[in-house]
């Protein structure tokens, strides 16, 4: 058990960081109470039907925001659509301005901001939008699916789900038909598609073989498909190794899932293994380090470095945003100011840390002009770790 003072010191900093991230946003960069999501009626369809259909939903006026994101009747939050990942249409008057100044001197301009491949408003984005509008044309009903009984809701409250239509007596998967259209790429950054990887594949070989969409060398679109597919492919490895080891591990905790960390209250004093994304990194006064592994915002799990010495040589400071594995012993305590007890892991030593077995790509390279994007079937991504992460 690490002393008072620090452990003061510690509070303090995860408190801070946990109601900044707490907060509920307004459209226009408020909070608003409204945004919060009651968790009652979904614990009960759960415990209802932990399978993964999710049922039938009438289609929302206006329940087109993009590529990749529906809103439907009945649901308190929009749909964020598995397997893939569309670009971004354009929402500011600045990102429409600098774009009219030339694609090029645009992309070079926000690649600049960013660390990672750039995730951006760009006229292929905007295709991905019209395209959904099509598909959609005429619609009034679709039924939904999850990829995984206990993953219903992602970070930010929207469902994760798969989308289904019947137009003209034939049952169709708008998800993978938009990777057909060449709208967006499969995108196993979270992990791979447990139900439909094989038809998100050969859809994806089929657009990319037909030049379609975000395949079009000729089209404004990300120039850097086959660095992400490779980074995304060694992302889903990663994850897909640790949660098959869970399956059979009930110490084993996968950030995200409904009700894991209600679960984690029962590991208090033992060791367990948990695979997150680093969300953010607190360095506080003293000698403690806090990780917060991403669950739900607002209500991250804090992993509390002991040894600074330890988190330095973990590596964990370079993965921001990256999926890790850690290890150790479970703690509560009481938190007063939110009248509940929260669960840590507490790290002493580095090799508590399993970090992925790739870099995390750099930013987006703006390829020299007449360069375009690659046409040939992506082959192997990167390979998977050899044994799963513990």
């Amino acid at each position: 058990m690490f002393g008072g003072r620090h452990r003061a010191r510690l509070r303090s900093a995860w408190l801070a960081a946990s109601l900044t991230a707490c907060a509920p946003r307004s459209s226009e960069g408020g909070t608003a109470a409204a945004d919060r999501f009651d968790r009652t009626a979904i614990d009960a369809a759960l415990r209802a039907d932990p399978g993964v259909v999710l049922g039938t939903f009438r289609l929302a006026p206006k329940g087109i925001v993009d590529g990749d994101t529906l809103k439907v009747e009945g649901l308190d939050a929009s749909l964020r659509l598995l397997g893939i990942d569309t670009e971004e249409t354009f929402k500011t008057k600045s990102d429409r301005a600098l774009y009219a100044r030339g694609w090029r001197t645009y992309l070079a301009q926000k690649a600049a901001q960013s660390n990672r491949p750039v995730k951006i408003a760009t006229p292929l984005g905007e295709e991905a939008k019209h395209f959904a509008e099509r598909f959609f044309a005429g619609v009034t009903q679709v039924e939904l699916e999850r990829d995984h009984p206990r993953e219903l809701r992602g970070r930010y409250g929207r469902f994760l789900t798969y989308v289904f239509v019947t137009k003209g007596g034939k049952r169709l998967h708008y998800n993978v038909e938009a990777v057909r259209a060449g709208m967006t790429p499969y995108f196993p950054k979270y992990g791979h598609a447990r139900r439909y990887r094989a038809a998100f594949e050969a859809a994806m070989a089929e657009a990319r073989a037909a030049r379609r969409g975000i395949w079009d060398p000729t089209k404004e679109h990300y120039p850097d498909y086959d660095v992400r597919l490779a980074w995304w492919y060694a992302r889903g490895d990663f994850v897909d190794a640790f949660e098959a080891k869970a399956e059979t591990r009930d110490d084993h905790f996968v950030l995200g899932r409904h009700r894991e960390l209600d679960r984690l209250a029962g590991f208090e004093g033992k060791t367990v293994s948990v695979l997150g994304t680093v969300a953010k990194i607190v360095h506080t006064k003293g000698d403690l380090v806090l990780v917060l592994l991403a669950h739900r915002r607002g209500d991250d799990l804090p992993v509390v470095f002991v040894d600074p010495l330890a988190f330095e040589d973990s590596g964990i400071a370079d993965h921001a945003g990256e999926f890790v594995v850690v290890r150790g012993p479970v703690q509560r305590y009481h938190d007063p100011r939110r009248k509940k007890d929260v669960f840590e892991v507490v790290v002493r030593r580095a090799d508590q840390v399993t970090l992925p077995p790739y870099a995390p790509p750099g930013p987006t390279v703006v390829p020299p002009p007449g360069a375009g994007t690659s046409t040939e079937p992506p082959g192997p991504a990167a390979p998977g770790p050899t044994t799963p992460p513990t």
